[in-house]
């Protein structure tokens, strides 16, 4: 195996454990009693995301969110965790990607993809419920996705330049 090859799976590991840190954190941030919706999270995770995204290949970001939603879902959460989060972290990763190549910047393509993420839940809870009824949760989850984007955005938009160096010297 070559030196590269080792250093990109270190990089994945990394990531990946990075990334269900910041999902078990965010797990002690009691959002719930600001926005009492379920589901509505801040989103740390999605600073590792975007830095894959940024980074990396999308092939690359793909695989550390998946790979993070599957076992942040098995150790902190259920079937139904796993579900809603696949959901929302794919369609918002696929949201974010072709964003990325636009003109907007890493703020605004965090803050796309956190609307994409709860529109992806709220996709989800209505075909598992099988009721539009509450689809009433769109503007509240439009707002929060949004805000928590923008201040994931404006992590990533900090953290990564300081990553990407110290990556880089390795």
């Amino acid at each position: 195996m070559n030196k590269s090859k080792v250093k990109n799976i270190a990089l994945y590991g990394v990531m990946i454990a990075l990334a269900m840190i910041f999902s078990y954190l965010e797990s002690f941030i009691p959002i719930n009693l600001l926005i009492p919706v379920p589901g509505v999270k801040l989103g740390l995770a999605n600073i590792v995301v975007l830095f894959a995204l940024y980074t990396m290949r999308f092939g690359d970001a793909v695989v550390i969110a998946v790979i993070r939603v599957l076992l942040s879902g098995l150790i902190f959460g259920n079937p139904m965790t796993i579900a809603y989060s696949l959901a929302g972290s794919m369609l918002s990763i696929v949201a974010m990607y072709l964003l990325k190549k636009t003109d907007l910047s890493i703020i605004g393509v965090s803050m796309m993809g956190g609307i994409s993420h709860n529109i992806g839940q709220l996709i989800v809870a209505v075909i598992l419920t099988s009721t539009v009824r509450i689809a009433y949760l769109v503007p509240v989850l439009l707002v929060t996705g949004m805000v928590t984007g923008l201040l994931m955005g404006v992590a990533a938009k900090l953290v990564i330049p300081r990553v990407e160096a110290i990556v880089k010297r390795i």
